[in-house]
């Protein structure tokens, strides 16, 4: 991939930018391997899942800078200043035309750009998502209350200039310091999830939730894992640290009980609406509850059994103390998918009664040393 962004040395986000893509792959696939070779045997890798290695990314997460009537979206350089970046080719089709439409929306409607050396102004970053069906999710982070009556205005605008346009939020982030979005979010649409179709399945996506950088790897991640889990037919399942659902919906079957736990009441709310269109396979559930401590014998009912099968997609810190749950409660089958190898390496280490039988990278993030790695634990 060539970049002029890059070539001009405005942004260096890509680090491996100008690398042909099938070194990039092989180089990724090698770091993981070596990361993980204490745990991980050479024969238990499958070939790893190639991305495309532009217009990948289904989200757009821009810092605003310039001034009032025309402000830049992109990054910002090392002196806070915006540096625009409105033609970046990592943006799948159609959320590449939303971001070179937005300056020019923004611009006419008198938001005024946060400018962090001087800490005056309003409008931080602007956060947009992509479904498969071209509809959008459009977030914009505000310092304060003071330029919401200006979003509402714009509204009807952002629509018809932001075609697809279903979900549009207002977020509040009055700190001074280098964090993405606040506490507090606000939808002004009617509308408030924005619905993913990854196959035979729609997960639901409210403002704060989670979903991968990229459709089409999602997608892959969720058929290798729907595959594994297949083949290992547990009758009860859980997905710890589930999210919006998008492992426990594709593990749903006839005859098998399927359980998702997340610590965010948002999240849950969306997998609850995913599920429910489910039609034929047996029951879903999901709780809101933390992860991490879901497993312990204090948590589950008296004489429950642990679950044949557990999934965990944890954040990049790792799953933490539920390794010496899942130690003790000697759950048969575990699938791990991870986006950190030092987090996964240290967390199979703490997890000596399982062997992994089969891992495989997915390339969530071309032009960069980011992947994702999904294995298979078996109790030894």
């Amino acid at each position: 991939m060539q970049c002029d962004y890059y070539d001009a040395g405005a942004c260096r986000s890509c680090t491996l930018m100008g690398t042909p893509y099938a070194g990039q792959l092989a180089d990724k696939q090698t770091r993981a391997a070596r990361s993980l070779e204490a745990h991980v045997p050479a024969s238990a890798w499958h070939a790893p899942q190639a991305n495309r290695e532009v217009g990948f990314r289904n989200k757009a997460k821009l810092a605003v800078g310039g001034r009032r009537g025309a402000p830049t979206v992109g990054i910002l350089d090392g002196d806070g200043r915006g540096v625009d970046l409105r033609r970046c080719g990592l943006y799948e089709p159609g959320l590449d035309e939303a971001v070179l439409a937005l300056p020019d929306l923004l611009g006419e409607a008198g938001l005024t750009p946060y400018d962090v050396p001087g800490r005056q102004g309003e409008l931080k970053h602007v956060l947009m998502t992509r479904s498969p069906d071209g509809e959008l999710m459009v977030r914009l982070v505000l310092r304060s209350p003071g330029q919401r009556r200006r979003v509402l205005e714009l509204l009807p605008e952002l629509r018809s200039r932001l075609p697809g346009t279903r979900v549009v939020s207002v977020n509040l982030q009055p700190e001074h310091k280098a964090v993405l979005e606040g506490p507090d979010e606000e939808v002004l649409t009617a509308e408030s999830t924005l619905p993913m179709r990854i196959d035979d399945l729609t997960l639901h996506l409210r403002p704060r939730s989670f979903f991968q950088t990229s459709t089409p790897m999602a997608a892959a991640l969720y058929r290798q894992a729907r595959t594994w889990i297949e083949e290992a037919s547990p009758e009860v399942l859980w997905d710890l640290f589930c999210g919006v659902g998008g492992f426990a919906l594709h593990a749903a079957g006839p005859g098998r009980e399927v359980l998702g736990v997340e610590a965010s009441a948002d999240a849950v709310a969306s997998a609850r609406l995913g599920a429910a269109a489910l039609t034929g396979p047996g029951p879903v559930r999901f709780e809101v509850g933390d992860a991490t401590a879901y497993l312990s014998p204090s948590r589950r009912p008296t004489g429950e059994a642990p679950p044949d099968l557990v999934v965990v997609n944890p954040p990049r810190r790792g799953i933490g103390a539920l390794a010496a749950d899942l130690e003790a409660a000697r759950v048969p089958r575990v699938l791990y998918s991870s986006c950190n190898a030092t987090s996964l390496a240290r967390d199979l280490a703490l997890l000596p009664g399982y062997r992994v039988g089969r891992a495989r990278l997915f390339d969530m993030f071309p032009q960069t040393t980011h992947a994702e790695v999904l294995v298979e634990l078996e109790r030894r």
